[in-house]
């Protein structure tokens, strides 16, 4: 299925293919303050419209992630991982999804902090 998102003010905007089967819901420093609830598709099946100068990036502790968001409203819709090879993934906010009931996508927890 096709999904599209977008940040608040609709600045940093995307599209997302794939089946929506569950979302994570993270504890770690970064993920706990914004209330992300992520979903990991393979980085191809997400397509960013948005010219890149509007989206910011954050990578913090090993750098393994680069958390992007937008410079207007600030705004986290999506993740994406920074490594130059191998299947690189990313983690789309489904709170950034247009039409998705949230209620109905069951949530996993996950142990960020101890990662």
């Amino acid at each position: 299925m096709l999904y599209q998102g977008r940040c608040h003010c609709g600045g940093v905007a995307f599209e997302v293919e794939g089946e929506l089967t569950g979302a994570v819901a993270c504890n770690c420093s970064i993920c706990s303050r914004k209330g992300a609830l992520l979903w990991a598709v393979p980085r191809d099946k997400l397509r960013v419209i948005t010219w890149d100068d509007d989206i910011g990036r954050y990578v913090f502790a090993k750098g393994a992630i680069a958390h992007r968001f937008c410079r207007t409203c600030g705004m986290h819709p999506y993740a994406e991982d920074t490594a130059a090879e191998g299947e690189r993934s990313a983690y789309i906010n489904i709170r950034c999804l247009d039409g998705v009931e949230l209620a109905s996508v069951p949530t996993f927890e996950f142990d960020g902090r101890a990662a």
